[in-house]
């Protein structure tokens, strides 16, 4: 049974950093692309970040790059999300996904067979 467990969520000031990681177990996947996923309340799931499986490509959503940097560990079958200068917007409930599909990239929900329960993140003003 593969299962994507995020943490490292909480509540955090604005300007201030978090680290979000998420471990993967029932099976390894050093060859497929992982990204992280958030919902606000009353908004749809939006795309954050992705990394392919050999982390030489990372995408982010324009709003939070230069701030935030996706990276992952095969060996630990775990990708992290480092978050700094948060701001009040990027509160929301972040997801972990994996791609049941080998060496494909992409940042479309569609393209995520398995994710996580999610971790809360909240930045105050």
């Amino acid at each position: 049974q593969v299962q994507l467990v995020e943490s490292g969520g909480g509540l955090v000031q604005a300007g201030g950093s978090l680290r979000l990681s998420c471990a993967a177990s029932g099976r390894a996947f050093s060859n497929n692309a992982m990204g992280w996923f958030r919902q606000a309340p009353g908004k749809e799931r939006e795309f954050v970040a992705a990394i392919s499986w050999n982390t030489r490509i990372a995408y982010y959503t324009d709003s939070v790059k230069g701030r935030f940097t996706i990276s992952r560990d095969n060996a630990k079958n775990t990708v992290y999300l480092q978050m700094n200068s948060l701001k009040p917007e990027d509160t929301a409930v972040y997801y972990c996904a994996a791609d049941n599909v080998p060496y494909r990239f992409g940042r479309e929900t569609r393209v995520y067979d398995y994710w996580g329960q999610g971790t809360q993140v909240t930045v105050s003003s």
